[in-house]
Order: structure tokens, then C-alpha cells, then sequence
């Protein structure tokens, strides 16, 4: 199975998630980290990318140590041109640092299904 697949399911909460406060990495962590990989992979530049636009959710945390939790965003970068390019990143965070790992960076090349 798919290691991103598997992570989404195993870390997407519901009435079985604990009440443990996870750390809230949205802001900066995953935009930044995530941008650096797609700027080193051609994908994206500055002058092309709308960094007001720029979103990251929280898809998944799962706790897998004491103060150590495993977590998956969605970003989504908007260029200039209106294009949108969107990536999943899964890394491990801690209330005092969100780069607990180095960060997977999954580029979102098509959806299917949905409205």
C-alpha cells in the first residue's frame, strides 16, 4: 500500500482520537518546507508564486511518542497565472518544534471524483 495513502488512513481522526493537544504546524512549517523541495525541483519560483494564497491544512496528527506526533498537511500554492499546485507533507512535530524530522513533500498531480 501507498506509505501516504496509509498514513492519511491510519492519522485521520474521528471519535476514537484522543484528547492530547497536538501541535498546530499550519502556519509556517509545512509552507516553507514544502516550497524549498518545489523550488529545488523546478516546480515553483518566486516570481510565479502567489505566496499570498498560500494555504496549509492540518489533514491528520497522530501522538506516536511522548510529545511526538506525526502529522500530514495539504498545502496549496497559487501562481501568478492562477494555476494551483498542491502537496501533501508528512513530518513529525512536538509542542516545542515542528521539525521534529525532515519532511516528505508529495506533489498532487490530479484529483478525481468531488464536485
Amino acid at each position: 500500500m501507498n506509505p501516504l495513502l496509509l498514513s492519511v488512513l491510519l492519522l485521520s481522526g474521528g471519535p476514537w482520537q484522543d484528547t492530547v493537544k497536538h501541535p498546530d504546524c499550519t502556519n509556517a512549517w509545512p509552507k516553507t518546507m514544502a516550497y524549498v523541495h518545489l523550488k529545488n525541483a523546478g516546480l515553483l519560483t518566486p516570481e510565479m508564486t502567489d505566496f499570498k494564497k498560500t494555504t496549509s491544512i492540518r489533514l491528520a496528527s497522530q501522538q506516536i511518542g511522548p510529545d511526538l506526533f506525526h502529522q500530514v498537511h495539504l498545502v496549496t500554492y497559487t501562481k501568478n497565472d492562477g494555476q494551483v499546485v498542491q502537496v501533501v507533507t508528512v513530518n513529525d512535530a512536538s509542542s516545542e518544534e515542528c521539525s521534529m524530522s525532515g519532511v516528505e513533500v508529495f506533489v498532487v498531480t490530479k484529483k478525481l471524483g468531488g464536485p
